[in-house]
Order: C-alpha cells, then structure tokens, then sequence
C-alpha cells in the first residue's frame, strides 16, 4: 500500500497533471464564487470535458474541480454574508460580523487555512482508513441514518441564540416544508395547490440565498454605508487569520474529524456538516458566537473541506456516493471503465491514490491561491451599497435560476428573503430553520423505509436508542441551563406575538391536513407540525404572561 501511494504522488508530479489539476483548481475557484452554483452545478457545467479526457488525467481535474468549490464559496460568505453553497451557510454567522467590523482579511486568511488542513486531513484520512472503515460503514443502516437526522434537530438548542424554544418550533416548520411536494411513496401531493413546479418540493438553493442573502442585502441597502469601512492592514489580517487558526489547531483537527466521519456516511451532505461543527465549538468553547468570533469561521470551513475526503470513502469502497456530487465523480470513474469497489483496493489501488493526492494537491493550491488575493477581495467590502447590493442579487438569481432553471425559483428566493428578513427582525433563527428543511427530506425517506423494513422494532436497536437519548438530552438540557440562570430577558413585543400566533394557525391547518393524507405522505408532517404546534403555543403563553408582566411594570 505505501508503495502505490509513493507512485502516484510521484505520477501526479508529471506536467501533464499538475496542468489539469491546476486548471480543475481555477475553474472550480472561479465558478465557485457565484452564490448558489456549488460543487454539483459546477461538476455538471464541465463534467463533458472530463469525458474526453485521458483517464487519469481526467481524475485530476474533476478531483481539483470538486475539491475546491467548497473553498472558495467562502469568499461571498464571508465578505458580503451571502452563502456561496448551503454547505458555507454557517460561515456567515461569524464571518460576515467580521467583515463588518474591518477584519475581512483575517476571516478570509482564517477560513483558507482551515480550508486546507481539513481538506488534507479528510484526503489523509481516506487514504490509510478505507480497508479499515469499510465495514463500519456497511453496518449503517435506514434506522441509524435515520436516529443521526434526528440528532441533528438537536443542534437548534445551540443555534437558536440561547431561545430554544423558537429554535424547535422553527425547526419543525423547517422539516414540514422539507415535505412540500409528492410523496413518492404514495402518489399523494402536499401543499402544491395545483402548481407543477411544486410538485417536485422546494429546491435548497433559492430557500438558503433568500433567507440568508436577501435579508442581509436590504439591511445593507437601508443602512447606506459598506460593509466596512476600515481600510487598513488588510494583508496582514490574513496572517492574523493564519496564526488564530493555528492557535485552535485542535479545534480544526476535531472538527476535521467530524467532517469526514460525517462526510464518509452516505446521504450526510455538506447542509449538516458545517452545522455540526459549528454546534460543537459554540458548545465546548467559550465565546461570543454569532458577533464575529474567528473559531465560528475556522470549525464550518475545517469541517467541510475534510467532508470530502470521507465522502470517497463509500463511493470507492462498493459504489455508494457519499454525497450527491460524488455521484457525477463514481459516473467519471464508470465511464472509462474503473468500477468502484474491492478492485478499487487491489487492481486499482493506484487509481484510488490519484484521487487521494489529487485532492490533497488541489486544496493547498486553491488555498494558496485564495490566500494570495484575499486581501484585493476583502476591499470589496469598502464598496458603497448602492454599487454593490444589485450585484450581488444579480448572482443570487443566477444562482437560484440553477436549481431547476424555473423563474419560480426566483419567486421561492424572494419570499423566503421576505419570510426571512421578518425573522431577523424579530429575533428568530434562520440557521434553525435551514437545518430543519434540510434534515426534513432524509428523516422523511428514512423514517418510511425503516417502518417498512422493520416496523417499530428498529427503536430497539442499541445504537438507535442511544443516539435518541443524546438527542433527547440535546433538546432538554438547555432549558434547565435557562432555569438556572433566570431564563432569558426577551421582552414581549407585539409584532412578535402576531408573528408566532399566525405560525400557530399554520400548524394546526397543517396537523388536521396531515390526518386526512395516507400513513406514509402524513406521518412526518403530522409529527413535525403537532410538536411545532405544540412548541409555539407555550410561546404564544409566555409572550402573553411576559407581555402583561411588562405593563404592570
């Protein structure tokens, strides 16, 4: 084994290579900066020029095409708080806060070097653990899949700003509009009212750029003024950024880890990894998340690039993508005649290796190049609004377009921008309710082939029953924090109480709706939209009792 990886590290030193992987490198940097694109769009663009390559170097250049997108969709994330990917979403948190306050430079230096440890860290990772994790992830079943999605609800008790009830009602409403669409286990069509587009459910991508993009663009607009306008040590804000990344290297390592484990299980997208990354460090270290703290930039952007190397994993070892975007690498791979697989491991070990270092070389030549011009990029955050905000929504509708090239995805953008904006104003919490659509389609597709494979049994599954208690502890744990520390002191305003009584309405119309479809098309609506039901109705209580509080005091 040692030796196939020494002969394709030296095979990838050949010109002929490095050139493709150099060229997969710019492409991938250049197509990656558009909100919206991502890795698949950008793999499906140029894939074509793949297939009339030679094979190896064909590898190449996908691998630097692919690797790289994850890179350098931080860029919008950071400077202008706009999610290059769904995957860069958790990015903006605490990169876009920076921009604001003139530290672009050290945001960007931060997350480039994160970028390139965990992107070599997953590529390290897969190339001495795939004999070894290939049994471990064949006993992953629908019902361990299905006990880690719901896991990852439990993630709102950390990103929902210290309220975690809004965080879970919000979450709910995320995974029933997740729903939307057919049920392609029944036929049955929810909440499409007669409109083909929505027949096919919500496309991710415009949900995401509306409701973190367009909210952020008009408060832009509103305010008249540049993101920063702090024009100094640019440059050496980058260095800044390097050497705080380098301070918290066991965070990056953790968090590496996590987005390869994460990454190396099929159907574990990039949507939920930067999340649990994020949720990790805001819950084992101490600061001020969410304002412009540097290790809420360095665990997302560490986390996702390592996700990579794990998502090869699978897709080598017997042929099941890791995530969508390795299917178009495993259709690369088919095409000219390399079947993923045990021969992947023995036969072909040295196809295997190309891939590895080619992943490897190509995240270290897309930081290097990131790096070397994040100080020219972090000046556009001097440029005036008005200049800079119809830009930007331009290449948010390219990028919604993408999605099904609908003019209804412009219209989804727009209203989630609107849906989201109100909950910026009011304090609720978008990252929840991104996580919740997010996780809404796995539980649903989960849940149905886990009842039907084994009824209710799969609950008594050890790995199952322990995965649900450290979500239940998740989700309960945090209200005993508040009890503790006096609860919160949100006070009650109007807007916000019509705001959470017309989401109630919604969910009851939502529940007795769900009671009149089949089991399979009504079960996770119903469940969802009853605990959102429920969760909303003891805020509506408490903003009554705070708000009648508020006017005898």
């Amino acid at each position: 084994m040692f030796g196939s990886m020494l002969s394709a590290l030296q095979g990838m030193f050949a010109f002929e290579m490095m050139m493709y992987l150099f060229a997969g490198v710019l492409c991938g940097l250049v197509l990656g900066v558009i909100p919206g694109l991502g890795g698949l769009t950008v793999l499906s663009l140029l894939l074509p020029l793949a297939f009339t390559m030679e094979p190896m170097v064909s590898f190449v250049f996908i691998m630097g095409l692919y690797a790289i997108t994850t890179t350098s969709d931080t860029i919008p994330a950071v400077l202008f708080g706009v999610p290059g990917t769904i995957g860069s979403a958790a990015t903006v948190m605490d990169g876009y806060p920076m921009s604001k306050r003139g530290e672009a430079g050290r945001a960007l230096g931060a997350a480039f070097t994160a970028s390139a440890i965990g992107g070599i860290f997953g590529a390290m990772l897969l190339a001495f653990s795939v004999p070894i994790l290939r049994p471990v992830v064949i006993q992953i079943a629908s019902p361990q899949m299905l006990a880690i999605c719901i896991f990852g609800l439990s993630l709102v008790s950390v990103l929902s700003s210290g309220n975690t009830l809004k965080g879970l009602a919000i979450a709910c409403i995320g995974v029933v509009l997740a729903t939307v669409g057919e049920d392609v286990h029944s036929g049955t069509f929810r909440w499409t009212w007669d409109s083909l587009y929505l027949y096919d459910g919500l496309p991710i991508v415009p949900v995401a750029l509306g409701l973190f993009a367009l909210p952020e663009m008009v408060d832009l607009l509103r305010s008249g003024q540049s993101v920063s306008r702090n024009t100094n040590n640019l440059r050496r804000g980058q260095w800044v950024g390097v050497k705080d990344t380098l301070q918290n290297w066991f965070l990056v390592l953790r968090c590496s880890a996590i987005g390869s484990t994460l990454g190396s299980i099929p159907g574990i997208g990039s949507a939920i990894i930067d999340w649990v990354a994020y949720a990790h460090v805001k819950r084992t270290t101490k600061g001020d998340f969410g304002n412009g703290d540097v290790r809420g930039v360095i665990a997302p952007e560490a986390a996702n690039n390592a996700k990579e190397g794990g998502a090869l994993i699978p897709t080598i070892t017997f042929g099941v993508p890791g995530s969508v975007g390795m299917i178009l690498v495993m259709s690369v791979l088919v095409m000219h005649g390399y079947y993923p697989g045990p021969n992947m491991l023995g036969e072909n070990i040295n196809v295997t290796y190309t891939l590895v270092w080619a992943l490897t070389l190509a995240n270290i030549i897309g930081a290097a190049i990131c790096f070397g011009f994040a100080g020219q990029l972090a000046k556009l955050t001097l440029v005036r609004p008005i200049f800079l905000v119809p830009c930007i929504i331009v290449f948010c509708c390219i990028g919604a377009y993408q999605a099904t090239e609908s003019y209804h995805d412009i219209t989804v953008m727009v209203v989630a921008g609107a849906f989201g904006w109100i909950m910026k104003q009011l304090g609720w919490s978008r990252p929840c309710l991104i996580l919740g659509f997010v996780l809404g389609s796995y539980i649903e597709r989960y849940m149905f082939i886990s009842y039907e494979r084994y009824g209710w049994e799969w609950l008594y599954s050890p790995i199952v029953a322990g995965i649900l208690l450290v979500t239940l502890y998740g989700i309960i744990a945090p209200f005993f924090k508040n009890k503790r520390k006096g609860g919160h002191s949100e006070r009650a305003n109007i807007p916000d109480m019509i705001f959470t009584i017309v989401l109630t309405l919604m969910c009851i119309l939502i529940f007795l709706h769900s009671t009149t479809m089949p089991f399979s098309a009504g079960i996770v609506p119903g469940i969802m939209g009853g605990f959102a039901m429920l969760f909303l109705t003891c805020i509506v209580v408490w903003q009554n009792y705070k708000y009648r509080l508020d006017k005898l005091n």
